[in-house]
């Protein structure tokens, strides 16, 4: 059996141990019993951004949006469905910069949408701009994983 992965509940924010071998098997948080993984983005905020970008094992994309950025909401339904295909592999998820102005901030976030790969904690990648094809989107994504 492989050795188990953290990965943090986009629900309660638990923090769990899955086998990496499992991680295709829909695997339940061990606190609310909710799906680790249900193809869609996870909306961070500054109370547990850095709970998932630090404590999960898995990498986290991220995309930093605003509600009324027209790239941003033109980018939405394909990060929503590039979730479906990068999950269980790679987190996917939202912050509002708007809400998360602190976030924004600290990751010098200049321009909507941006997307940020984190893994091991830290950022790895950035792309600025919006990405209209989930083949686009994951392609970007999976290449710096590489």
């Amino acid at each position: 059996m492989s050795e188990p992965l953290h990965i943090v509940c986009p629900h309660c924010h638990t923090t769990n141990r899955v086998h990496a071998d499992q991680l295709g098997s829909a695997p339940t948080c061990g606190k609310c019993k909710q799906a680790l993984f249900d193809a869609h983005p996870v909306a961070l905020d500054e109370v547990n951004f850095d709970k998932h970008i630090s404590r999960s094992q898995i990498p986290v994309l991220v995309d930093f949006w605003a509600p009324w950025c027209g790239p941003c909401r033109a980018m939405a339904p394909a990060y929503e469905k590039a979730a479906a295909q990068l999950e269980p592999r790679i987190r996917v998820a939202k912050v509002n910069t708007e809400e998360a102005q602190a976030l924004g901030a600290r990751f010098n976030i200049r321009s909507i949408p941006t997307l940020a790969l984190f893994a091991g904690g830290r950022e790895v990648a950035r792309q600025p701009g919006a990405m209209t094809s989930v083949a686009e989107i994951v392609g970007w994504a999976q290449s710096h994983l590489r």
